[in-house]
């Protein structure tokens, strides 16, 4: 079972518009939502599912919206969250914001996606692209004659139009890992995890079937690949797209799709693996008579030497009531940010196994203040081309069109920071 209503809610719970799947909801219920939810808030015992009798609600907030979906059955919850993050992805890519605003401004278009995303409580077509090819944002216009459903709803491949053609056909394959990293004051590492995404961008004519190789672990067992020569890596909690044959990589790894047109990403993946820090950081506070503090940072880039970490930000916390910030770096730029409580370091260009040092001075009232509150990590932001830190590789992508065409693929790494703190002492 999944929702029997859908509502958007402003920020203090006014409905904006809903839609009604099933009936067997009265729709005066949601007027029970925000008391609930206000209560549950006083008492600290917020969660993502409320109820009030035998109606439940289910609710995500985005920006200054509520997204509420209510079920009287024991509904698949994981299915309805899913749905209602779908609708902020759809409504965002047709209004580029998805705020009060432009629910207000849209209420035509609005309710015509509601109607095609989901029909008696069961999520229907959610790919916005092919959304956009019969409802359009001139949606509220009142066209004359007969209605045509595009072929990709009644198509077996419905996230796909028949018919592209390209004069270069070309697929663009972006492997982005992001490293989340928490090490605390004695320079253990209490969490480390690679959080990666296949993303493709794909210029490609016709009804191209494509073979996806990487270097995974599992395959190459299967295959006898396994071996000191051949590096592979163990993916866990692997989603793909809608269009990855399920039952193909289920029973031999291989990665088998027909790909949406343009941009999409094909899979998402996680590995819990111990990643040594790519750019440590060491610091040292000095305090002075309770007039002044010193602050001396050591960043160090622990990657190869021949990979160079783009767009480097250090953001170190410095005491509150200080003033008067002087630094001394000896690469990049310091700047004070007051509000933040923060001194942000700016590296353009950090290669692997190199070292730079940044001295900031701060004046401090006169007046003695305790330190109540614990001192915040330091958070590291970076970016590094040509790299990834598991080691995942693209071993091959076949494009097979029954015309026959040659096309091109072209392959990118990236690793970059995700939540990356280091603590101090």
């Amino acid at each position: 079972m999944s929702a029997s209503a859908v509502f958007i809610l402003d920020v203090k719970g006014k409905p904006l518009i809903s839609r009604n799947y099933k009936g067997d909801v009265a729709m005066s219920e949601i007027d029970h939502f925000m008391p609930l939810l206000m209560q549950r808030e006083e008492e600290g015992a917020l969660t993502p599912l409320l109820s009030h009798g035998r109606v439940h609600f289910l609710w995500i907030k985005y920006s200054n919206l509520y997204l509420v979906a209510t079920t009287l059955k024991n509904a698949n919850a994981s299915l309805v969250y899913s749905f209602l993050y779908k609708i902020v992805e759809v409504f965002s890519e047709y209004f580029k914001e998805l705020e009060e605003e432009s629910i207000r401004d849209n209420f035509v278009i609005v309710y015509e996606l509601l109607d095609e995303l989901m029909d008696f409580g069961f999520p229907q077509t959610t790919d916005s692209k092919i959304l956009q090819e019969y409802i359009t944002q001139q949606g509220n216009k009142l066209e004359t004659g007969k209605s045509r459903v595009p072929p990709t709803v009644t198509n077996a491949v419905s996230w796909r139009s028949e018919g592209i053609k390209y004069k270069k056909n070309e697929v663009f394959i972006d492997v982005i890992e992001s490293v989340n990293l928490l090490v605390n004051a004695n320079g253990s590492v209490l969490l480390s995890e690679i959080v990666g995404s296949i993303k493709l961008k794909v210029f490609l004519s016709g009804m191209p079937e494509l073979r996806l190789g990487l270097n995974d672990r599992v395959l190459f067992e299967l295959t006898g690949l396994s071996g000191s020569k051949n590096k592979s890596v163990e993916l866990e909690d692997v989603k793909f797209h809608q269009c990855v044959r399920l039952s193909r990589f289920d029973n031999d790894r291989t990665i088998s799709f027909i790909p949406p047109d343009g941009d999409f990403e094909l899979m998402s993946y996680r590995l819990s693996t111990q990643v040594k820090p790519l750019i440590w950081i060491e610091s040292v506070i000095e305090k002075f008579s309770h007039s002044r503090v010193e602050i001396m940072v050591k960043a160090k880039g622990q990657f190869k030497k021949q990979s160079v970490a783009n767009s480097v930000e250090i953001s170190v916390p410095v005491p509150s009531d200080a003033d008067s910030p002087r630094f001394k770096t000896s690469v990049g730029s310091a700047k004070y940010v007051p509000e933040k409580n923060t001194v942000i370091w700016s590296i353009k260009s950090f290669p692997g196994g190199k070292e730079y040092l940044m001295r900031a001075h701060f004046g401090l009232p006169s007046v003695e203040k305790e330190e109540v509150e614990g001192r915040p990590p330091i958070g590291v932001k970076f970016e590094i081309p040509y790299f990834t830190v598991s080691g995942i590789q693209v071993r091959y992508m076949k494009i097979i069109e029954k015309s026959g065409y040659q096309a091109l693929p072209w392959v990118r790494y990236i690793t970059q920071s995700g939540d990356y703190q280091l603590r101090t002492s």
